[in-house]
């Protein structure tokens, strides 16, 4: 493997990398940092934990830096948009160590804070903006930043901004950038829409592909644990006591969901923090703050953190609730085995979620290992789509008694005259769509909307 010289990797920029701990490039460095350092538009799927925030920050910085031009009051060189808070503070603390010695001013602004220091930050113009849309937006409309002198445009997890809904807001902001930048989109995953965001935010882009759509890594151990509902706690609790368990992130669905189980643990012995949309962002990085530095081994989430978490020795991911959509299965397990090391992610599942199983396993193209002692069991409360030809087979249908004529060899009469409501076939009911997660507007539907260019 090339190692950052040879990649045109400037020499400061090679001292904080391997002050990261970066000593030879990753896959989706080693592909994506040449062409940004070219000036070529790049789309870039990566699995999350790869090193895809310095692919593109440290380009970033080093053309930035190339140029020695000074950003004018108010305005921003470049712009790194990310759909959470916590992605966002993430990678402005990874800019700033990628930066070093060098004279570059970055900043972040998200909701959930306080707009003055926001406003003081941009007043003196900035190299970097690390934004989420949102407060990115508020801030343009109150005369606090200017996109007039902007050089560069990255946008972060582009599928999940779909996820959670920001099409119009980026849509908005795509009016607000010059037609003349560099234009980098990175995704973990690359649904048709993402390719219809590129088509129309990228020109001429070079395509840099590490793995497969929706793949995961493979030092992560995943594991099925098929059981009822009331047998998730005690498994929960087991999971966390067991001594290869330095540290679990556990996912649950919904806010309130997220602190009774943190509460719960917390009764019983087991320190535990939740984290969830709806916190301030003070209290957020509070908690998230005592997780990563280890004083806390247990923290509990909702998918506002499937993105926005870069601790690299979490041992155990754990999916107490199945996730409402398949990708979020691949972003919730992407926070173990970071940066090379290897992690175990194990995940609940009810009877009613084995629908959303066979699609996480048809998405990431294998069948999960189920975990020993809580292998498939059948169920009437497995969604009927879902339920094999076996399971069904010897059972009585409703009504009473087998279906006449089965496996007899005997042709059976058909009524005369119009059947019945009574013996009419009924086709199943339709499942009840899950319950979307707490941090997520509604989702886009497609790629009806199309952003355009100034």
């Amino acid at each position: 493997m090339t190692d950052f010289d040879k990649l045109g990797v400037a020499k400061p920029f090679q001292i904080a990398l391997k002050a990261k701990g970066y000593s030879q490039p990753t896959p989706i460095q080693e592909n994506a940092i040449p062409s940004i350092l070219e000036g070529r538009d790049l789309l870039g799927l990566a699995q999350t934990g790869t090193g895809k925030t310095a692919a593109f920050a440290v380009p970033l910085l080093q053309r930035l830096l190339e140029s020695r031009f000074r950003a004018a009051p108010k305005s921003v060189r470049s712009l790194i948009l990310t759909p959470t808070r916590e992605l966002a503070d993430q990678i402005t603390k990874n800019i700033k160590a990628y930066a070093g010695r060098t004279k570059m001013y970055s900043s972040c602004v998200v909701g959930g804070v306080p707009f003055p220091p926001q406003f003081r930050a941009l007043q003196r113009g900035l190299d970097v903006l690390v934004a989420t849309p949102g407060r990115l937006l508020d801030l343009h409309r109150k005369n606090g930043v200017s996109f007039d002198e902007l050089e560069i445009f990255v946008l972060d997890e582009a599928d999940q901004m779909l996820d959670m809904g920001f099409i119009a807001e980026l849509e908005e902001i795509a009016y607000l950038l010059p037609k003349e930048r560099q234009t980098l989109f990175f995704s973990a995953t690359m649904p048709k829409e993402i390719h219809d965001l590129a088509d129309r935010f990228l020109t001429n882009p070079v395509e840099v592909s590490t793995a497969p759509p929706a793949t995961t890594v493979e030092s992560v151990i995943q594991q099925i644990a098929h059981l009822e509902a009331d047998a998730k706690y005690a498994l929960l609790k087991s999971l966390i006591e067991k001594d290869d368990c330095e540290r679990a992130l556990v996912f649950t669905l919904t806010k309130k969901g997220s602190a009774r189980l943190a509460a719960r643990l917390n009764l019983e012995g087991i320190p535990a923090e939740a984290i969830h949309g709806d916190m301030s962002q003070a209290e957020r990085q509070k908690t998230l703050d005592k997780f990563k530095r280890g004083n806390l081994k247990t923290l509990v989430a909702t998918d506002v953190a499937a993105r926005g978490i870069d601790v690299s020795d979490i041992s155990h991911v754990i999916n107490y609730d199945m996730p409402n959509a398949t990708e979020n299965y691949v972003h919730r397990i992407g926070r173990t085995a970071r940066a090379g090391k290897s992690g175990t992610a194990i995940t609940f599942c009810l009877p009613e979620d084995r629908g959303m199983l066979r699609a996480v396993q048809k998405l990431i193209g294998k069948k999960i290992a189920e975990m020993e002692g809580y292998t498939f069991f059948p169920s009437d409360r497995e969604p009927k789509s879902a339920r094999g030809s076996a399971q069904l087979a010897g059972k009585k249908l409703k009504g009473g008694g087998a279906r006449k004529g089965a496996g007899s060899g005997k042709a059976t009469k058909k009524p005369k005259g119009k059947p019945t409501a009574k013996s009419s076939p009924k086709a199943p009911p339709r499942r009840a769509p899950s319950k979307p997660s707490d941090n997520t507007s509604s989702p886009t539907g497609g790629s009806g909307v199309y952003l355009k260019r100034k």
